[in-house]
This record gives C-alpha cells, structure tokens and sequence, in this order.
C-alpha cells in the first residue's frame, strides 16, 4: 500500500460564546484536518486542533508545516506509522498538533485495513468511558449558574478553570461548592496562572472541599514548583503543559512532580507518543487522564479510542466539542449523558460531512 494523496483543509468550526482560560479567550475552533488516500482506496482522517497558547501553533502555521510534512508522505507505506511519523520529525521538528493529524490519519486508515476498530487495533477493548464537562473562567455567580446546569445533566464531576488569583479564585471554588453541595467532585485547572505562593494558598482553602486534582497550576518549566506543591498540597496535583512528550514524563516521574498524567493528542504528537507517556506512567504508578484542546468529534473519537485501550487511563476530559455551534461530523462516539459510547466500524470510524467540508478552504498534494 502506498500514499498517493494528502489534502488538507482549514477546519473552522463556530463556537456558541467565546470561552476564557488563564492563558486567553477564543472564539473559534480553528483546527485543521488532514485526509491521507492510498492507492487501495483506503482512506484515513486525523484532526489537530492547534490551540496557540498552550502548544505555540496556529491554525496558519500548522497549515504551512502540514503542506511540507505532507510531500513527505507521498509513496510512502502508511502501515508503517513509526517510519512515517519520523521523517515528519527529521524534517520538523516540534508541530506537536500538526503532527497528531497525521498521525491520527495514519492510524486510522491501518485500524482500517486490518478491519478493526481502533481500540481493538491497539490492543484494548470497550469498556465504561465517563467524561465531565468544563466551567470557563467568569464571575463566580456564572460558573455557579453553569456549575448547577452540569449537575442538573447528571456530569459524574465538574472540571474548572481557574488561574486568576488567589481571592477571586477561592470564591469561585467556595460559591460552586456551596451551590452544588458536597458529593460531586470538583476538577481544577489553573492552566499555569499562578505561581508557588498562590497555588499553594488556593489549594491550602479548597483542600477540604472535595477537589478531586488541580491541573497545571504553575508554569510548564517549573518542576521543581510543582515538586513543592504536591509535597504541601492535600489536593493531587496533574501534569498538563509540563507533559508534551516521553521526555517529560521521564523528568516529572523522576523530580516526583506530579500524582497525575494529562495526555492530550493533539499536544503529544499523536497516538505513537501518547503509548510511550502512558507506559512510562504505568511503569512509575501515575494514573493517566485523556484530555481535549477544542477538536470536534473525529478527534474526541480517536482520544476515546486510545482512552479505552489503556486501562491507566483513568479520568476522561472529552467535551471539547460542547461547546461548539455545529457539529460537522457523522459517525464516531455519542454521548449517554456524560456517558461515552464507541463506534464499532473500522478505524476511528467517523468522518467529516461533506457538505460542511465543501465550504472550507483546501489543499491537495500529489
């Protein structure tokens, strides 16, 4: 089997109202798709979702690096993924989005070959899948308004998104807990907003409340900071940005930085490296979650599949795709709730309608 074609397309999807982190606001889903053709009519269809804060790739240059990573591919035998994947590294060198969509298509068309669905053709099988659901940064009176509207939908945990400061950020906590009273877990993520002095005073006030882990509450590079707030800190502390690759995570088991792993596709490279942090993790006892920028539900189908194919894998973060206007994809996970059901067809087994895809902008590669 060989690559006969690569097209990739600008892949806006609207959201329904901006949303806010501590690192800034967006308005769009500006991703990218990528379709990858054989010349046995098989084809595959990976997603990133270049969120520019967290990963330093917008949709524009991720698009300019895909049409180089691209030729790259042309002839080449997709089933060998780990070849494919290192010439796109030689080339270039970081694009971890850019480079997840490849990879996303590449293990999509081979899950698609062998007949298989993609957890199957990684080894797992289908097993129970909970997501929870995101509060964005606001006034404390909407995150509560939005904090009890998840509760009333049955969300099994509530994640929020923090990193403004010590006062407002405690209120927050203090006005959605007291709101939706004690049982349902509260998930934090400061997103890097705050430094040593401030996290370990926000954790310090809300360690009682039920706060089930903060995600990344200081800055990625900062390992020996989180070293110190997990060692002072009675909420488990979870690795976002500090954790891109293999290399990372042997550094964060290494230094003890961390209770929790958070993998994300679209920051890791893609499934090949997301199987290396997740083995690492295993090995050193850090349970794993699976975790979303804004992708739609190709993507969040692909992270589902590689989430039920690791049992390490023990939180779910997939609702990226609440919050978007229109949903452009047919096939792939539904939701029962926060409950995530899997397809069963081969590969990631959902695509794009094509109607949607006739408006977007596109570029073919031969």
């Amino acid at each position: 089997m060989k690559i006969t074609q690569v097209t990739l397309y600008r892949y806006d999807i609207p959201l329904k109202a901006p949303i806010s982190i501590s690192l800034g606001t967006i308005d769009n889903a500006r991703n990218i798709l990528v379709e990858i053709q054989t010349d046995e009519s098989i084809t595959g269809w990976g997603e990133g979702s270049p969120f520019w804060m967290i990963v330093g790739e917008t949709q524009a240059s991720s698009l300019a690096a895909a049409n180089d990573m691209a030729r790259l591919l042309i002839g080449r035998d997709p089933l060998d993924i780990e070849g494919c994947l290192m010439a796109l590294i030689r080339y270039l060198p970081g694009h971890p989005t850019t480079r997840s969509a490849f990879d996303m298509a590449l293990y999509d068309l081979a899950a698609k070959a062998a007949r298989m669905p993609l957890y199957q053709f990684l080894g797992g099988a289908k097993r129970a899948l909970v997501t929870d659901e995101t509060i964005y940064i606001n006034s404390p009176e909407r995150m509560v308004e939005d904090a009890l509207r998840i509760q009333e939908k049955g969300a099994e945990a509530i994640k929020v998104k923090l990193g403004t400061n010590l006062y407002d950020d405690i209120d927050r906590i203090a006005a959605i807990r007291k709101a939706i009273g004690d049982k349902t877990p509260i998930r934090t993520d400061a997103n890097q907003g705050w430094d040593v002095v401030t996290a370990s005073g926000v954790l310090r006030a809300i360690g009682d409340w039920n706060v089930q882990y903060c995600e990344q509450p200081i800055k990625r590079h900062d390992i020996a900071g989180l070293r110190q707030i997990r060692r002072n800190a009675t909420v488990p502390i979870m690795a976002d940005e500090s954790l891109f690759d293999a290399t990372d995570a042997i550094r964060l088991v290494r230094e003890e930085a961390v209770d929790y792993f958070n993998i994300k596709l679209s920051k890791s490279g893609g499934i090949f490296d997301a199987l290396k942090i997740n083995a690492i993790a295993e090995a050193a006892g850090i349970p794993c979650m699976i975790g979303c920028m804004s992708e739609s539900r190709l993507a969040l189908t692909a992270n589902a599949h590689f989430a039920a194919s690791r049992q390490n894998i023990r939180f779910c973060d997939l609702d990226g795709c609440f919050e978007h206007a229109e949903d452009p994809v047919y096939g792939g996970i539904t939701y029962q709730g926060y409950q995530i059901e899997l397809p069963d067809a081969p590969g990631i087994g959902a695509e794009v309608d094509a109607a949607f895809l006739s408006k977007a902008e596109r570029t073919t590669i031969v």
